[in-house]
């Protein structure tokens, strides 16, 4: 299915700035899961951009905007064009030695370290006790029975916590949102050595009163209109066999990405 993304984003200034230098990562991937059939940039006021690949394999656009700006708007929009997810199945992964071994020959080092807001701490080691954590079966079998158990120890409470909140006010109250779910199972994984990093974005909600989501084609593809300001955060995980697990800090569920 395609799927017509725009996303502004609003800088308001007071006083006004007297210059502003930025960079920002916009542009949709084309990978094996998604194919980007277009994608602009649009600056106001408007900006010469540059345009190179971080570390990670990700577009970026850099620009200046000399003289004083009280208002910056940045617009993106893009068509991507994703295929249905494969399903995951735990009896058909890898097993730990494939996973080390991958390990052991890739650089995964940054999604094995421990970060700012995936570091252990003790009310960590208290839930990895009483979740009898270890390496067993395999690690999407682990990973899949892990994500399931977070979900039922923990309620989703919405303004229990703050964007920069640590792990141990999620770990103390059992309450929080995806973003803590996210980072606790993080910290979690990455103690038994399996690579995985934070990822986040936006809900697809279906508006079934707009006639045009769903009913346009675009190259014989469906084409959905994504309107919903409702983020999501999750954790995604590297194994051998799959590519990488998406788990959903706020649900029972995987999938592939």
């Amino acid at each position: 299915m395609a799927y017509s993304v725009r996303h502004i984003t609003s800088f308001r200034y007071h006083p006004a700035v007297r210059e502003s230098v930025m960079e920002v990562r916009m542009q949709p991937r084309t990978d094996f899961r998604q194919r980007r059939l277009s994608f602009s940039l649009d600056v106001s006021p408007r900006a010469n951009t540059i345009m190179y690949r971080d570390f990670f394999g990700n577009g970026v656009h850099h620009f200046d905007i000399p003289g004083k700006q009280n208002l910056i708007e940045i617009t993106a929009q893009a068509i991507v064009d994703v295929l249905p997810p494969p399903v995951l199945r735990a009896q058909d992964a890898s097993d730990w030695n494939e996973l080390d071994g991958r390990v052991a020959q890739g650089d995964y080092w940054e999604m094995l370290l421990p970060s700012q807001f995936a570091t252990p701490t003790p009310l960590l080691e208290k839930l990895a006790g009483e979740l009898e954590l270890s390496r067993h079966g395999n690690p999407l079998e682990l990973l899949q029975g892990l994500n399931s158990r977070l979900y039922e120890m923990f309620d989703y409470a919405p303004n229990t916590t703050n964007v920069d909140s640590p792990i141990d006010d999620a770990l103390e109250s059992r309450r929080g949102v995806c973003q803590d779910f996210a980072h606790i199972m993080i910290t979690l994984v990455r103690g038994l050595k399996i690579p995985c990093r934070y990822v986040s974005g936006y809900l697809y909600h279906e508006d079934k009163g707009d006639a045009r989501v769903g009913g346009g084609v675009l190259g014989g593809h469906g084409l959905g209109f994504v309107r919903s300001h409702q983020q999501l955060a999750g954790m995604r995980a590297a194994y051998p066999g799959g590519g990488g697990a998406r788990l959903c800090g706020r649900a029972a569920d995987a999938g592939s990405v």
